[in-house]
């Protein structure tokens, strides 16, 4: 038996069978220092305990701690369907009852209408934040106040309410930083979500902009180029209505989601330039962002050649329900390649050494051939790596208040292939200019602030003149008194000093 000590907390006593350990090689540990997480994995056998005694009999005290509906088998208290494809009704023929799973037949639905459940949850996390937790992230939480007879998911009318009871018994009796997931989020929405009041949430993930290149009223797996005018008009939508009233969170990448290099970069060619060119534009707007495993090495989609390869339940349904409507499967591949969550789902890209360094054993899914030559390693190895780029863009976000409280505007915003806005406090303006487009562009704005500084560039050479290479991001700023990238209280200088301290 082992009790494994981690982040000043002790976890266990657990059998060693029943652990899994993440890694912890010597290329992890040079990435550098962060907020401690825990490193290990309690392995799970697929037995739900509690929903086994709740299927035990409508008397049994579990039994109201899910969604339960009478009816008799093949008739579906309704036609809703599953998020992962078939019924969201499953038959239990011993209660002669369905109950109600909005993902996996293997996740019941919890039913936040009875106070049990949402005690047992709040002691949980309370659990958590006594052994010393900084933060949540809630899964799909904008689905706790669902209505299934009424096909309500997203949004239900009970919502707001189990939140702010929610953070009253946990939340607020802490300093948390907390993230709902919410699907069905918008802008204004999400002013509750976020209240400076804190009765709610730190933020929430929204997803608007990262459905875009999905063709309206179809499905996710069909897709379309992405029009860049929407994009920025989305993204400026949300800066702007949260604006002192919530806050952003800043995300391309999660484990939903294919890989954003891939998605909407260049992982050919201009494979660094688009990845950090894509990190430039989000990281210079207001909110907090989130890096996704392998998103600061430029990690890209993989494409397995059988769906035999493939692990996501959710792929894995679409690809057997379009075969049966008549796709083809070279077809149905190459949708997988552009949007299954298992682009993003490969073991983490370590070294060149077998399984891309991540274990010495058998992954639980196959590693992306390219890390032979797209690694940690690799990256800690080249000055100009992705993941350098992300040290100095997170650098520049921490000392300089602007990127925390500027006002966003959006600039050109018909332009098809120039994202480009400023972001102005009292003291400082600064310009984030992008080039999404693998060809030269002509940037207008370039002149306009040929006199400002350059903070950061993708390109390793500086170059005059108005023309956006390939790819390419540039922050500039300019003002009185401007808080340069490598200015320390501590070291004597002031503000206005104009000494070129090295982003390094």
């Amino acid at each position: 038996m082992s009790v494994i000590p981690e982040s000043g907390m002790n976890f266990g006593k657990y059998d060693e069978k029943d652990l899994f350990h993440i890694e912890t090689s010597e290329i992890y540990k040079k990435l550098g220092d962060g907020i401690p997480t825990v490193e290990f994995i309690l392995k799970y056998n697929g037995n739900n305990i509690v929903f086994l005694e709740a299927k035990k009999s409508k008397d049994n005290p579990y039994h109201d701690y899910y969604v339960w509906r009478d009816g008799e088998e093949d008739v579906y208290p309704n036609d809703m369907n599953s998020v992962f494809g078939g019924p969201a009704w499953e038959w239990v023929p011993e209660l002669g009852q369905y109950y109600f799973h909005q993902f996996s037949v293997k996740q019941p639905d919890l039913n936040w209408e009875n106070p049990k459940v949402r005690r047992e949850l709040y002691d949980m996390i309370l659990w958590w934040m006594e052994k010393g937790a900084g933060g949540f992230r809630l899964d799909v939480i904008d689905q706790i106040a669902k209505e299934p007879d009424l096909k309500i998911t997203n949004n239900g009318p009970k919502l707001h309410e189990f939140l702010r009871e929610l953070s009253r018994e946990t939340f607020q009796k802490g300093d948390m930083i907390t993230v709902g997931e919410a699907w069905g989020a918008t802008p204004e929405i999400a002013k509750k979500y976020s209240n400076p009041d804190g009765s709610e949430f730190s933020m929430v993930f929204q997803f608007e902009h990262i459905m875009l290149d999905q063709e309206e009223g179809k499905e996710k797996w069909d897709t379309i180029p992405l029009n860049l005018v929407k994009l920025k008009k989305c993204l400026a939508k949300w800066q702007n209505t949260l604006y002192q009233t919530g806050w952003n969170s800043l995300f391309m990448n999660n484990h939903d989601l294919p890989r954003i290099v891939s998605r909407w970069g260049n992982d050919g060619k201009y494979r660094k330039e688009s990845a950090k060119m894509l990190a430039t534009m989000l990281h210079g707007m207001q909110g907090t962002p989130y890096i996704y495993q392998g998103e600061e090495l430029g990690m890209t989609n993989v494409q397995f050649d059988s769906i035999e390869e493939y692990e996501d339940i959710e792929t894995l349904n679409m690809y057997k329900e379009r075969l049966k409507k008549g796709y083809q499967p070279e077809e149905i591949l190459h949708s997988i390649y552009a949007r299954s969550r298992d682009n993003a789902r490969t073991p983490m890209q370590w070294s060149s050494e077998r399984n891309g360094g991540f274990t010495t054993g058998e992954p639980w899914f196959a590693v992306n051939p390219n890390y032979i030559r797209i690694n940690a390693k690799e990256a800690l190895e080249d000055e100009n790596s992705v993941f350098y780029y992300y040290q100095k863009l997170i650098q520049l976000r921490k000392e300089n208040p602007v990127f925390v409280d500027g006002k966003f505007d959006l600039l050109l915003p018909e332009d098809e292939k120039i994202f480009a806005y400023t972001r102005t406090d009292e003291h400082t303006k600064i310009l984030v200019c992008t080039n999404f487009t693998d060809e030269e562009v002509s940037c207008p704005l370039l002149d306009e602030w040929k006199d400002g500084e350059v903070w950061i560039r993708n390109y390793e050479d500086g170059r005059e003149g108005n023309i956006l290479r390939p790819y390419e991001a540039v922050i500039m700023g300019a003002a009185v008194n401007i808080v340069k990238a490598g200015y320390f209280p501590s070291d004597g200088a002031t503000e206005g000093d104009n000494r070129d301290i090295s982003y390094l």
